[in-house]
């Protein structure tokens, strides 16, 4: 018995140890959206731009039915609390992808922030969550913005001239960028779960493209995820199938479970083009679609 009692605090000791060391990602997940509930909470608005009409949903969901077309929203999303207004991308706005894109519905991003009374040049941030056309393209409507972008994703498609090292990237938005980088105005992020401004997180591993981010909010309801073209539509999550575009293909699924994970529902998981965001979240109407 003398043993026993001698055994039992060493015992405790190697369970507790235990039970830290097997804490999983999920668990980290969890932590960091505890964590935002003593930041400052925001407002996060789906802004509707734009349609593209009858696209491939097999150029959206891995393994769809090839014959399959929707009409895909594009959207900016707008995260406002008082005294800083971010986007999360910035749309597009040249007249060479409206020509070759056709979008329906189209107004110019700066247009679509106005119908909340908000000027484009009161933006402070826009996160790009990748450097494709229609995420990209739309960031100098905003003279007074600073852009956050991954190093990763900057360094892989743009050269220290402002070319693009791909063609990824357009070779306007490419020149666009670098520009902005040598005015100071491009804070590159270093990785993964970084805490960018004070309640909002940006996150890899999507692989949309090289270095694609996700963004996490905090906000009065929980944490919401802009997922952007890390997840397409809710038809990815439900089907738990990849996006089709995908450097890969497993990692982007681990990224949508993930994000799963730190919203803590699919209801405030916003995927990049899915139109029904707005019938979803229907207030305050007119093409904006709170989150909540």
């Amino acid at each position: 018995m003398f043993l026993v009692r001698r055994l039992l605090p060493i015992i405790a000791c190697l369970v507790a140890v235990a039970g830290c060391a097997g804490r999983s990602s999920a668990s980290t997940d969890r932590g960091e959206r505890a964590g935002s509930a003593v930041s400052p909470t925001y407002d996060v608005y789906a802004l509707h731009y734009g349609t593209l009409a009858q696209f491939s949903v097999a150029s959206l969901v891995s393994g769809a039915d090839p014959a399959r077309r929707m009409d895909i929203a594009l959207m900016v999303w707008l995260i406002s609390a008082r005294g800083r207004t971010v986007l999360m991308d910035a749309g597009f706005y040249r007249e060479k992808f409206m020509t070759r894109w056709k979008p329906v519905d189209y107004v110019r991003p700066s247009v679509a922030l106005g119908r909340m009374g908000i000027g484009a040049e009161t933006v402070t941030d826009i996160i790009v969550s990748h450097v494709h056309w229609d995420h990209l393209d739309g960031a100098d409507l905003f003279p007074n913005a600073r852009i956050w972008i991954q190093r990763a994703e900057y360094d892989y498609y743009v050269d220290s001239t402002g070319r693009p090292r791909r063609s990824t990237i357009d070779s306007l938005d490419a020149r666009m960028l670098s520009d902005m980088r040598q005015a100071g105005r491009v804070q590159l992020v270093d990785g993964d779960s970084v805490e960018i401004l004070p309640g909002i997180r940006v996150y890899t591993g999507g692989k949309h493209t090289f270095a694609s981010q996700f963004a996490t909010v905090a906000t009065t309801s929980g944490t919401v995820v802009l997922a952007s073209d890390n997840a397409y539509l809710y038809e990815n999550f439900a089907s738990r199938r990849p996006i089709a575009q995908t450097l890969d293909s497993l990692s982007n699924l681990a990224a949508q479970a993930r994000m799963l994970r730190l919203a803590g529902d699919i209801r405030r998981v916003v995927p990049g083009h899915d139109p029904t965001i707005f019938t979803r979240f229907p207030a305050p109407g007119g093409g904006v679609a709170r989150i909540r």
